[in-house]
């Protein structure tokens, strides 16, 4: 049976060179996030590796999946009894790699994996020289509620955060790796503001919970601006984490808000879908 309340844990972590130790401290973090009462812990994006994509020719730290980064996180997940939203690993599949999330239940088992489907092409964030993007969407059925995955860049589509509250997705997790790049200006704005905005949108107008779970640190000209947030289904921010250091939060979310906030506002049932062709075209 689900239960309306879900403790959601946060990794906020930097990385050595070190995939290894990279790999252990993650598996730390989630046993203290776990030893705080955390029932679904998340990780970010790329966590076992320095964010590589930030230059173009780089050697990618591919690994096959299952392999030996999701098996440590199976092994995290059964030992601390805790639901692990991955983050994202180099996944070879042959001659093609992907960023990809995998998910594990509390008992150790990979449910499954989703594929980075948004790829960025810009300036420290050369992700098309390196990955090929997934296709299809996934939400995961878990103890503790529906999981839908996406993976930072997707963080900007609303319709990715649609499709996967369509889906069944009562809490939407986003693995991120994002920050500041030396040398360019924030001439749009301010970028981090952006980012957090656009996804408590998302929470709002799909009525289910986000959690955004970014890195931290100074990688070459790119300093990761950190800022992991939880907001409910009406856009409050549950918890936010700091800009530089390394934390595990753990926050307490209530499902049944979602439900509250459809049935008041009618977010799904005043849908108009046949106007909405020219998204598929």
């Amino acid at each position: 049976m689900v239960t309306r309340d879900v403790k959601i844990g946060m990794v906020q972590m930097g990385t050595t060179l070190s995939r290894s130790e990279n790999v252990a401290r993650a598996s730390e973090m989630i046993a203290e996030a776990a030893h705080r009462g955390a029932d679904v812990v998340c990780l970010p994006e790329l966590f076992s590796a320095r964010y590589f994509p930030r230059e173009k020719g780089n050697e990618a730290p591919s690994e096959p999946v299952p392999g030996p980064t999701t098996r440590a996180l199976s092994k995290a997940a059964k030992e601390n009894s805790v639901i692990i939203v991955g983050g994202s690993v180099c996944e070879r599949a042959g001659s093609l790699t992907y960023n990809t999330c995998a998910v594990f239940s509390e008992e150790g088992k990979m449910l499954g994996t989703y594929r980075k489907v948004h790829l960025p092409q810009d300036e420290h964030y050369y992700e098309k020289d390196y990955f090929e993007p997934g296709r299809k969407y996934r939400v995961f059925r878990t103890s503790r509620g529906n999981l839908g995955t996406l993976i930072c860049f997707d963080q900007w589509y609303p319709e990715a955060a649609r499709i996967n509250r369509l889906m069944g997705a009562q809490i939407l997790f986003y693995p991120t790796s994002i920050g500041w790049v030396e040398g360019i200006e924030q001439v749009e704005g301010n970028w981090k503001a952006a980012w957090e905005a656009v996804q408590v949108g998302h929470a709002i107008s799909n009525s289910m919970v986000v959690c955004a779970v970014n890195r931290v640190g100074i990688e070459g000209g790119t300093t990761f601006w950190g800022g992991s947030f939880v907001c409910d289904q009406f856009g409050k921010v549950l918890a936010r984490a700091g800009s530089k250091e390394e934390s595990v939060y753990v926050v307490s979310c209530d499902l049944g808000l979602g439900k509250m906030v459809e049935e008041g506002w009618g977010f799904f049932r005043n849908r108009r879908k046949e106007t909405y062709q020219r998204l598929i075209q």
